[in-house]
């Protein structure tokens, strides 16, 4: 059915979600669940057998993954600024004018049987799909140094292992490999992995928020879908949204 038209029902049908957006979001999902079945092996690599450079291309793997999830990402950032109406972080974010109004009058509508319907997200889905976006920049950016703090990969692992490595009688740093302590200076390589703790453990805790984070929005997903039938889900794939009334935004 084509965007913006009605069906016998009086049903109105929105075009919402660019194709962009949509890109983004699958894209997303697919390297979310590469980076965590990926990394589930990496931590349990003991428990499951992973033998030393088992654990190391699993990690490099990981790392592969992680640039297209990171790229991925920076082109949703920068599509939040040029975008459609509902793509852009102004219809995103929880800080515009009016939003604590809209909030409150959002959930007073829900305990009634008259809720509020919206094309883009709601006050409170807004909330959770910008929790959603610090999550994903989080590991995004913690990734990244871990990359090359672990396995000596872009785009850091150079600076990494030309600090770590010891010198030749040249000055200069001899070349190291992921996982080998073969040239590695004990005291620099030391004071990597102070330097990388802090990132190790925002990674690692953030990855657990994120995946209780990516449950609850699934489940309010599956709810509103069940409750408001505004094809939310199918949203994702053809951009189009539903309203039996005119949309608040």
């Amino acid at each position: 059915m084509p965007s913006n038209s009605s069906d016998q029902n009086g049903l109105k049908f929105h075009s919402v979600w660019d194709r962009s957006t949509r890109i983004f979001h699958w894209v997303n999902v697919l390297c979310i669940i590469g980076l965590v079945a990926v990394g589930t092996v990496i931590l349990n690599g003991k428990l499951l057998g992973v033998s030393g450079d088992g654990k190391i291309l699993l990690k490099e793997v990981h790392v592969y993954i992680g640039y297209l999830f990171a790229l991925n990402l920076s082109w949703r950032i920068i599509w939040g600024f040029i975008g459609n109406k509902y793509s852009r972080w102004s219809s995103i974010l929880p800080f515009t004018a009016g939003y604590s109004s809209a909030l409150k009058e959002f959930i007073a509508a829900e305990k009634t049987t008259n809720p509020k319907q919206y094309l883009g997200h709601n006050p409170l889905a807004r909330l959770m799909v910008s929790l959603l976006f610090i999550l994903l920049t989080t590991q995004a950016i913690t990734g990244l140094v871990l990359a090359g703090t672990d396995v000596y990969m872009p785009p850091f692992g150079n600076n990494i292992a030309e600090w770590v490595a010891e010198k030749d009688h040249n000055g200069n740093p001899v070349v190291i490999k992921a996982g080998s302590k073969e040239g590695v200076n004990k005291e620099a390589y030391a004071e990597m992995r102070s330097f990388r703790k802090p990132y190790i453990q925002v990674h690692y805790f953030a990855f657990y928020i994120l995946l209780a984070t990516i449950f609850i929005h699934i489940a309010f997903v599956i709810f509103t879908e069940v409750k408001d039938k505004n094809g939310l889900i199918s949203a994702m794939f053809t951009g189009n949204k539903i309203t039996s009334k005119k949309p608040e935004d």
